[in-house]
């Protein structure tokens, strides 16, 4: 009997084993937790820095410290799952759209606890709630009055309703590359890599803010490439914006 041939969403979960089997080998004297936390905040600066920023240097220290608290072996762990990571998102764009591959991972691990009360939306639900508050009128309707749709998140955790919200996008025809906007927030810093990574990747246009949302205290802003890609930093310098542009 022949195999059959993986389909790209098995391909992506396996790319995702591999990672949680990796950051298993990394933690020799170090936890689960500290080697996830190292491999996200690494892939973040990583990712910023491709750009210039006035933070650049202080981003570059903090790499250095992290990646030279491994030995070398390890340190070749870290960029494994970087691969890895980049080649399980590829697939799923491919095999229909973004999800959340890092808050799986975090899940997989056993990261999440009731004591930290901290629980990652799974890509099921953010994908249905997408699809009921992002229908084809209210998309087509936010596209047609101002060419893009703004999206606000005000605790964004891994990014999985943003996720959703491309999908839901890629659905009705749309780019979510050019016609999408996020601002997302957090106020866990592990939250904010994992989101930028991930948004990152997906090639999605956003700005990630360490802070908090309820008493508006911001502590660090990480824009994605396609932001300046994009240009939306000379767009928002001349551009006024109404709630009514929000989802």
């Amino acid at each position: 009997m022949t195999k059959s041939k993986p389909t790209r969403i098995g391909l992506a979960n396996e790319r995702s084993k591999s990672i949680v089997k990796l950051i298993n080998q990394a933690a020799y004297n170090k936890s689960k937790r500290e080697v996830f936390n190292d491999f996200v905040e690494v892939a973040a600066i990583s990712i910023a820095n491709s750009m210039p920023h006035a933070g650049k240097a202080n981003k570059e220290k903090r790499y250095l410290d992290i990646v030279n608290s491994y030995n070398k072996r390890h340190q070749g762990l870290l960029f494994d799952m970087f691969k890895e990571l980049v080649l399980a998102l590829d697939e799923h764009v491919l095999a229909g759209g973004p999800e959340d591959v890092l808050g799986s991972i975090f899940h997989e691990l056993g990261m999440n606890s009731s004591q930290s009360s901290q629980f990652f939306t799974p890509q099921y639900v953010a994908d249905m709630m997408a699809t009921m508050t992002c229908g084809e009128n209210e998309l087509s309707e936010a596209i047609k009055q101002q060419g893009y749709i703004y999206l606000q998140e005000p605790a964004c955790g891994s990014g999985v309703m943003i996720t959703g919200v491309c999908k839901a996008m890629m659905r009705n025809g749309l780019n979510y590359n050019t016609q999408l906007l996020v601002e997302a927030t957090d106020i866990d810093i592990r939250c904010v890599h994992m989101a930028y990574v991930q948004l990152s990747l997906y090639a999605v246009p956003a700005t990630i803010i360490h802070g908090n949302a309820l008493s508006l205290q911001e502590w660090s802003r990480w824009y994605t490439p396609f932001y300046f890609i994009n240009r939306w930093d000379l767009k928002r310098k001349t551009k006024n914006y109404q709630a009514s542009e929000t989802i």
